[in-house]
């Protein structure tokens, strides 16, 4: 799976939920390229959730949530999220 067929599917799978009004998605792979440990085949995201209600939940449970609705494509295509909500 390349970075675009990811975004497409992270982003649909969040937006459609009726708690998030929009998502922004940022490859942060190419950070990442020179670590020994570094897979080509997984990705760094950074995201960007806007959400009324998730802000108002703790940082912890607004993250479950997210990694929940993720939760093949973090085991499958992403090594690591960052989720900043906005």
């Amino acid at each position: 799976m390349d970075i675009n067929q990811l975004s497409k599917i992270v982003k649909k799978k969040i937006l459609d939920n009726e708690l998030i009004e929009d998502v922004e998605l940022e490859d942060k792979s190419f950070l990442h390229k020179s670590h020994e440990s570094n897979n080509p085949n997984k990705f760094h995201i950074k995201l960007k959730v806007k959400s009324e209600k998730l802000k108002k939940m703790s940082r912890i449970e607004s993250n479950k949530f997210i990694f929940k609705l993720l939760e093949n494509e973090m085991k499958n295509d992403i090594h690591s999220l960052q989720i900043l909500f906005i």
